[in-house]
């Protein structure tokens, strides 16, 4: 089964010598539709906080991590939050795995004034005071990934399947994809779109119509904001119909080393993925990395991914900010991360931007019959996080900037804090 656990984890600091307990905390998918078999998310982070520990802690307090499973509920959600923050007394949280999750506790940190630390790439159009968004923004990501594809190395893709899950990132996104093709001299007559549930099973229908819309002699692409375990039925249709990665490759932002792990690979070999870190990346960092994660999980067999680094790095800023503010108060850690640098596991350097996301890398890899990726692409440098598109009528005279301007969504065409 391909599923993702959606964690939320906490960090609680306690003193090394008496005073109060200050809590960190993490919501995780520990169970239901988006849990996967092993806690990858919790465990990075319960490595990181001991880590940290063994180096004498925070401003002398040992962290603690407390963490809740909302067993992919999302109403459930916004409860484990408050948990985590009235009960636990949390300093930071790092977690959430979808958008519909992070949209479900948002209310919750704004309302009490807590930190959220977000992982996983996202669709974008937000920016919140309490959280930091460490995973990919659709510039980050989506939009590279069709760069590439477009280009003589992608195979000068022109015709566009946009295929994913029925939720809020999948949709924000592929409008967002559609209006920059458009915007890119593509028909709209090529480009398919097509949603289904999580957990969809049956996609005959839908790859027959796939392999219809790609014969039309242009080069056709799938585009797969496709979630969790409905990845393996989809791809096992692909070469049911005899469709080869040469033939109609698919690029995904869901599917990661965690993914494959243990998974038969054959119907996955030559299709792609866009991420900011693989496993394979040649980096005395990540080499680090990796061993200490399969020395902590006391298994050698266990994969590192993209939402892990993004932890990382993460938990670095957070660190950092708190050591600046000689607090653990989330209004002054809020006020001292942008600016924040950390090493990510690629061999850059990543920084908080006043927006709350950080600059990133962006790599194309080609899975591999191990479930490992080839790194057939990435950018020269790092691209900043933007949280509002610029292809989108709303979003693209938006800014957002809690340093100078305190607002996430400044309208440059009215000077107001606002989107209108």
């Amino acid at each position: 089964m391909l599923k993702r656990r959606n964690v939320l984890a906490g960090i609680a600091a306690a003193a090394l010598t008496g005073g109060a307990l200050l809590s960190g905390g993490s919501v995780a998918f520990l169970s239901g539709t988006m849990a996967i078999s092993e806690t990858t998310l919790k465990d990075v982070m319960l490595m990181l906080i001991e880590e940290q520990n063994k180096k004498g802690g925070v401003l002398g307090k040992k962290l603690e991590a407390v963490v809740v499973d909302p067993a992919s509920n999302w109403p459930l959600f916004a409860e484990k939050a408050r948990e985590l923050i009235t009960q636990h007394k949390v300093a930071a949280t790092f977690g959430c795995w979808t958008s519909v999750s992070r949209k479900s506790v948002l209310p919750v940190f704004k309302e009490l004034n807590n930190i959220l630390f977000y992982p996983v790439q996202y669709e974008g159009e937000e920016s919140e005071r309490n959280v930091f968004y460490t995973g990919a923004a659709p510039n980050q990501q989506a939009i590279p990934a069709v760069d590439y594809l477009m280009s003589k190395d992608g195979g000068e893709v022109k015709r566009w399947v946009l295929a994913g899950t029925d939720y809020v990132y999948p949709r924000t996104t592929n409008k967002i994809l559609e209006a920059y093709l458009l915007a890119k001299g593509v028909a709209k007559e090529d480009i398919m779109i097509n949603y289904t549930p999580f957990g969809h099973s049956d996609w005959q229908t839908i790859v027959s119509d796939i392999v219809k819309f790609g014969s039309g002699g242009k080069k056709t692409a799938v585009v797969s904001t496709i979630n969790g375990d409905a990845n393996v039925p989809f791809y096992k249709e692909l070469a049911n119909k005899g469709v080869k990665a040469t033939d109609i490759p698919v690029i995904a932002f869901s599917v990661g080393e965690e993914e494959l792990a243990g998974l038969d690979t054959k119907d996955l070999v030559g299709h792609l993925a866009a991420w900011n870190y693989f496993q394979s990346v040649k980096d005395p960092a990540n080499a680090e990395f990796i061993a200490k994660w399969k020395a902590f999980t006391k298994n050698p067999k266990r994969v590192t991914n993209d939402p892990m680094e993004a932890h990382v790095v993460g938990f670095a800023m957070w660190v950092k900010a708190v050591e600046k503010a000689k607090s653990f108060d989330p209004d002054k850690v809020i006020e001292a991360l942008p600016g924040t640098e950390a090493p990510n596991l690629t061999g850059g350097i990543s920084k908080m931007l006043p927006n709350h996301h950080i600059t990133k890398p962006v790599l194309i890899g080609e899975i591999r019959a191990d479930g490992q990726f080839d790194v057939v692409w990435q950018t020269k440098g790092l691209v900043p996080g933007d949280a509002w598109t610029d292809f989108l009528d709303g979003s693209k005279d938006l800014e957002a900037d809690w340093v100078g301007k305190k607002c996430g969504n400044f309208n440059s065409k009215t000077g107001k804090c606002g989107s209108s």
